[in-house]
């Protein structure tokens, strides 16, 4: 399996290639040539499967350049009852994804279980070990940069925290994230993590990665990596548990399924996209924004418009505070038939802050055949649904999950399973909780006093030139 850049100007690339590099060199991501298609006898014999095993025959689909038992050795690592271990009470570590029914045909698929409560350690812990194994096998090291609203940070932290041969530097906006995420970042006493405060909001921080991945100097010199979602490997993880939650929610293989998820880079519905592509019987994928309403407006309307910093508002589901959605372009690649001209026109405007409108085109009639629809959920929506779900189900919510649970509800379909993705443990989001049920969410017990650790953070300007000089020095001076 090769993979090409959704701009075109790159050559084709092995798995483990991209891997290490993130970002295509002409600014574009990396999808796979084609997407490998499921067939029914694959579908019934991975109906009965566990997670680990399941995720292995997903992954040998995408991944030819790794022996078959070394990825073996990599998958079984990664996905262990010991490190998804957070779960509600009452329910198996061992499923790794468990599903909660909160009534009859509506599902919570939970995937924050792992060590930072978020299901970005979903796709991050395979990551850590994928670029171990990569980074030994070739003898090589690379400094990791990285951009987070909240989750994506935490989760690369903790899957990097003593690596050898890697070194993350993750940049995050200064006073945006809830009081736990910083805790969870800047507490690790780790040397090979360096976290970065930038003054101003998530998209600052993303177009500061973005600009340095763009410096190919800079980045082939620095061996400059990234885990954003814009890596491959992270989608490709995350369709995994697409396929568990259908075979969750279902009895058999002739049934369909909608999902409804939080989106605020476009990564993880993107795996739902990718899921559905490959044969996965899904009737409708449903994106939920919060007032940063930028990916609705689209899916709605045919108009892409990413607002600047200014206009970005700060909610009460800071992950998704998000208006440029990086994966959004890996979509709109297949959208316009995979034509990377199209795209790298696109993105030109995207680039120049005109976004654009496909409103007129042919490609938007084309939209219903990929099965998407949309909404949005406000501050008032979002505490009244966590408010609905705790009182009917008992079942605490996070914010962001209740974005996902209110817009579902919105588009469900006769006879069809409705699963919203879960995303991250209330606790993570304690001030939401308890203006909405006026009681403290819990946590694990290893977490407890997380907040008052020392913490260890460098606050910057949103200057990636500067970025850039803190990357030099540390890697001249080792700290």
């Amino acid at each position: 399996m090769k993979y090409l850049s959704t701009r075109g100007n790159a050559a084709p690339q092995a798995f483990c290639d991209i891997l290490l590099g993130g970002l295509a060199p002409d600014g574009g991501l990396y999808l796979p040539e084609h997407y490998p298609q499921v067939s029914k006898a694959e579908l019934a014999e991975w109906r009965e499967l566990p997670y680990p095993a399941l995720a292995l025959r997903i992954f040998q689909k995408f991944v030819d350049d790794i022996p078959a038992c070394e990825l073996k050795s990599i998958v079984d690592r990664t996905y262990t009852a010991r490190i998804y271990k957070y779960c509600r009470p009452g329910q198996e570590a061992s499923e790794i994804t468990p599903l909660t029914t909160l009534a009859p045909g509506f599902h919570l698929l939970e995937l924050s279980n792992g060590p930072t409560l978020a299901f970005k350690d979903m796709a991050m812990q395979l990551l850590g070990n994928l670029f171990e194994y990569v980074l030994d096998k070739r003898g090589e090291t690379i400094n990791i940069l990285g951009a987070t609203s909240g989750d994506t940070g935490s989760a690369a932290e903790y899957a990097m925290r003593g690596k050898k041969n890697v070194r993350v530097f993750m940049l995050s906006p200064h006073g945006k994230m809830s009081a736990f995420q910083r805790a969870q970042m800047y507490s690790l006493p780790d040397p090979n993590i360096i976290n970065i405060a930038i003054r101003g909001m998530f998209d600052d921080c993303q177009d500061i990665v973005k600009q340095v991945a763009n410096d190919a100097g800079f980045k082939a010199k620095y061996r400059i990596g990234a885990v954003n979602s814009i890596n491959w490997a992270r989608v490709m993880a995350q369709i995994v548990y697409y396929f568990k939650g259908y075979f969750a929610a279902t009895q058999s293989n002739d049934e369909a399924v909608a999902f409804a998820v939080p989106s605020g880079n476009f990564g993880n519905i993107c795996a739902g996209h990718i899921a559905r592509m490959m044969g996965l019987p899904v009737a409708r994928l449903v994106l939920a924004t919060n007032e940063n309403d930028v990916l609705d407006e689209f899916f709605r309307t045919g108009r892409y418009r990413p607002r600047g910093t200014a206009d970005t508002f700060v909610t009460s589901s800071p992950s998704m505070d998000i208006s440029k959605a990086s994966n959004f372009e890996r979509f709109v690649f297949d959208l316009v038939g995979r034509d990377p001209a199209v795209v790298r026109e696109l993105w030109r405007k995207v680039e120049a802050g005109e976004g654009f409108d496909l409103s007129a085109t042919p490609y938007m009639t084309k939209l219903p055949e990929f099965r998407f629809v949309s909404g949005k959920s406000t501050h008032a929506d979002r505490l009244a649904t966590i408010r609905d779900v705790w009182e009917k189900h008992q079942v605490m919510i996070d914010p962001h999950t209740a974005d996902a649970v209110k817009v579902a509800r919105e588009h469900l379909l006769p006879e069809v399973p409705m699963i919203a993705l879960e995303t991250a443990q209330p606790v993570k989001f304690a001030d939401t909780i308890r203006e909405a049920l006026g009681i403290e969410p819990g946590r694990p017990k290893e977490l407890e006093g997380l907040e008052d650790l020392p913490q260890r953070v460098i606050v910057m300007d949103a200057d990636a030139a500067a970025v850039k000089k803190l990357i030099e020095e540390v890697c001249a001076t080792g700290r």
